[in-house]
């Protein structure tokens, strides 16, 4: 069954049919704890570095630093580096920085599997001389059929029974580079029977020719995932290894490998179920997909669901935490909304971002009886609610720019913003009235004439007019020009991956850019959230693009759900 977690009236709550499990990995550890079987906890986070990291990364961090924390323990970093074609510093160096960035410190040096390469590769000789491992020289074709299915069992290579001595020389071969890459490979000989694919004598070690970011070119031979990783938690002490539950069937061997060499501890193998989030794909191939076919601008495109992106885009450390704290940990396979991710970047903002005015669609409106050369500095809050924020000084002249929907010629009683012979206020300002307005050809308003109430700044109209709308703006004298990205969801489907073919669901509008008007210097005075609330408008970060020249704003949230109406 799907967990489907869903935001209503603001407050985060799952469906009523549904049951949230507590935490069982904490049972786990409690049980340890209580019985003697551990005295401290020991974790680690094990990241492949072959792309960025994406929030499902995130919830695994959280796990694993977080059960560390908790428990006045340890998590180690462990970059899993068994895979020298695929990886790059650039990775190792990205990951290092979402770690820090979402808070979290490992213990001691960032480690890597590539540390742990010739206790590995001696390992791989203890089970060659035990009996239990054999150079095999099936082409991978040959191999993967005689693996057979889930309901045919393998047969047996016709290497499977080489003597130890021949395995040896062949290894050690295998090592000196004398072997092409898929040449042979070196198995661990289990049971070709199996019920479970991850015990058909898999590969443990192949012939790779690649450089290594961190061994350079002293190895030509590079253990699997499997046979690295339990070792690996066995020589660092790990007392709980956390995966995802696409791992649960090679728990066998993991258990296999750490009983069969002979080393003291033993570590055991926990599975929780992965994040799949709404509207993305978590998938490491699909997402290099988007990266190399160009379908975004690079791994921290603001739309793309890696932490790199999420921070570009203007979320909070703690908004992503908060997100994985809610989502919990459970075995259950479940699609959580992006509405849930994004509700806890409007909790965090909503609270912790200072307030600003910007116009993004702008006409000019000219106050045609304020007089001309006359400006005056207003003072506005910083944030409506919390008066610790203090306020700032904004400009005001005679012309201003506001937003072009924020004015019609003529409306109904709902439209509460400015109307032909209509008044309203200017946050922060005045009660303005629009007389007369001027078009271009194409019959577009481009400026609104209007007046306005001197004694209306900061108290209503003296002879009891009721002024029903507030409107935003800017001060045309003094603002500076600014592009502004309004980025969306990057599919416009809720479950991408479910396509034939995902790139055809990709939302043709999860990026449109405009160009109009912030107040002055605020580029210049990022606040500590490192975001605003444009108000009536949404959520901004300044974007890297930035120049002093033009500033780059990226929209991180709208003020609401804009979807969640979609679908009523």
């Amino acid at each position: 069954e799907i967990l489907k977690y869903y935001v209503h009236k603001g407050n985060m709550r799952m469906a009523e049919t549904e049951h949230r499990p507590t935490n069982f990995i904490r049972q786990i550890i409690d049980k340890d704890l209580s019985s003697g079987l551990h005295d401290a906890i020991k974790t680690r986070f094990p990241p492949e570095p072959n792309g960025f990291l994406h929030i499902g990364h995130a919830k695994s961090i959280c796990l694993n630093f977080g059960i560390a924390q908790d428990y006045t323990g340890t998590c180690n970093l462990r970059f899993d580096d068994t895979n020298p074609a695929k990886e790059d510093i650039t990775f190792v160096n990205s990951i290092k920085e979402d770690v820090q960035w979402l808070g979290f410190t490992w213990d001691g040096e960032a480690r890597y599997s590539s540390n742990y390469f010739d206790q590995l590769h001696a390992y791989a000789v203890e089970l060659i001389e035990k009996g239990l491992a054999y150079v095999d020289f099936s082409a991978q074709d040959v191999m993967r059929e005689m693996r057979g299915t889930l309901k045919e069992p393998g047969q047996n290579s016709p290497y499977r029974d080489t003597d130890v001595e021949t395995n040896l020389s062949e290894f050690a071969k295998m090592t000196a580079g004398e072997y092409k890459e898929g040449e042979c490979s070196l198995r661990a000989k289990i049971d070709m029977a199996s019920p479970f694919m991850c015990m058909r004598d898999p590969v443990i070690y192949r012939v790779k020719h690649a450089h290594h970011h961190q061994t350079g070119d002293k190895w030509c031979v590079y253990p699997m995932y499997d046979f690295t990783h339990c070792i690996s938690d066995a020589i660092e002490g790990i007392t709980h290894s956390l995966c995802t539950l696409e791992f649960q069937d090679n728990r066998r061997l993991y258990d296999w490998v750490i009983e069969n060499i002979s080393i003291d501890c033993t570590p055991r193998q926990y599975e929780f179920s992965r994040l799949n989030l709404e509207y993305t794909v978590l998938s490491k191939r699909r997402l290099i997909q988007l990266v190399d076919e160009n379908h975004v601008h690079g791994w921290d495109d603001p739309r793309m669901p890696t932490i790199a992106g999420l921070r570009r885009r203007g979320y909070t450390p703690g908004s992503i935490v908060e997100f994985c704290k809610r989502i919990g940990v459970t075995k259950m396979d479940n699609m959580v909304e992006m509405s849930m991710l994004e509700a806890c970047i409007r909790d965090d903002l909503n609270a912790n971002a200072p307030r600003a005015m910007a116009v993004l669609d702008p006409i000019k409106l000219v106050i045609e009886n304020y007089e001309e050369g006359q400006t005056e500095t207003l003072v506005a809050p910083n944030h409506p609610n919390d008066e610790s924020m203090g306020t700032r000084n904004i400009g005001f002249s005679r012309e201003v720019y506001i937003e072009a929907e924020d004015f019609r010629e003529s409306a109904n009683k709902k439209f509460k913003r400015l109307v032909l012979d209509k008044e309203v206020r200017l946050r922060n300002a005045y009660v303005v009235k629009a007389n007369r307005v001027e078009k271009d050809e194409n019959g577009n308003v481009t400026t609104v004439y209007c007046t306005y109430d001197p004694d209306t700044l900061g108290k209503d109209p003296a002879d009891g007019r009721k002024v029903k709308g507030v409107i935003h703006w800017v001060d045309a004298a003094t603002a500076q020009a600014a592009e502004f990205r309004l980025y969306d969801r990057l599919f416009n489907v809720p479950n991408p991956a479910a396509e034939e073919n995902f790139t055809d669901a990709i939302n043709p509008d999860s990026l449109e850019v405009k160009h109009g008007w912030v107040e002055a210097g605020l580029a210049d005075n990022v606040p500590e959230v490192g975001a605003w609330q444009f108000e009536r408008t949404g959520y901004f970060c300044v974007d890297k693009d930035s120049t002093d020249d033009k500033p780059v704003f990226n929209r991180t949230v709208g003020l609401r759900d804009t979807w969640a109406k979609m679908g009523e």
